[in-house]
């Protein structure tokens, strides 16, 4: 383990964060089966502590903060964190804004620069201003070691992640999934297990990661799908994201925002 601990390393215990998550998060998780799931996690990730792993991020859960159930308009769903100290924040595909731009979040700017023009400004690496606007950006697994990408996957993980989308779509709030890669087009079929209580538009593309965006047979660089996510949330009836400028509070540039 690192002489410094990164200032994103997971610490103390899942259900000491599960306590504090808004009351639906909270209940979503109360299911018998998905208790035993998290026990052994907490049970796994202290093991993994104790035998000096650094595991990232330290606020797993963040994505819940920052976006109730009742508030998604639109669902991205990740793999897992980011694997480097003081990258993963608990919010899919993003990273502080003094970090460097990963690759496929470098990728997903540039195809909102052909669907929107080029910004005034380079955009903030931190996507909290998404979070707060309604996009849940929520990772399969929500935990990861450090440099071992995938090291949690297959833990139990991805049923809790799952029941997490299952409670999005209990909610009548118009919104659209937006999934990219094979992983997370995987995803799609929660809507046969938990039919969706309003209505729900899927739109699928490859991964923005530079191995996989510009092939065939759904490119993600040309895919409009932010352009094509708005359109849908306003012609029924929602605001939608404002996904260059994203004024949102506190969309600082430091770690937490």
């Amino acid at each position: 383990m690192s002489d410094s601990p990164a200032q994103n390393a997971f610490q103390g215990s899942l259900q000491t964060q599960i306590d504090t998550l808004p009351d639906a998060w909270r209940d979503a998780l109360q299911a018998p089966h998905l208790q035993g799931i998290l026990r052994k996690l907490d049970a796994m990730l202290a093991q993994r502590l104790a035998a000096g792993a650094e595991i990232y991020p330290l606020r797993p859960f963040r994505a819940l903060l920052e976006t109730p159930p009742e508030s998604v308009q639109v669902v991205i769903v990740g793999q897992d964190p980011y694997h480097g100290p003081n990258q993963a924040q608990g919010l899919a595909f993003s990273v502080p804004s003094f970090c460097p731009t990963p690759p496929s979040l470098r990728n997903m700017f540039k195809e909102l620069a052909l669907e929107y023009g080029e910004p005034a400004a380079p955009p903030r690496n931190s996507l909290v201003r998404w979070a707060r606007q309604g996009v849940l950006l929520l990772n399969t697994s929500l935990t990861v070691e450090a440099h071992q990408p995938a090291s949690h996957a297959k833990q139990g993980w991805e049923h809790v992640t799952d029941a997490l989308i299952m409670r999005v779509l209990r909610e009548a709030r118009p919104k659209v999934l937006l999934l990219w890669g094979s992983h997370a087009q995987a995803r799609r079929q929660l809507l046969q297990l938990q039919p969706p209580a309003g209505p729900v538009e899927v739109l699928m593309a490859n991964h923005p990661s530079p191995l996989s965006a510009l092939r065939p047979p759904r490119p993600f660089i040309g895919c409009g799908h932010f352009r094509q996510a708005n359109d849908w949330l306003q012609a029924h009836g929602e605001s939608g994201i404002d996904w260059m400028l994203g004024k949102t509070p506190q969309a600082a540039a430091g770690y937490g925002g």
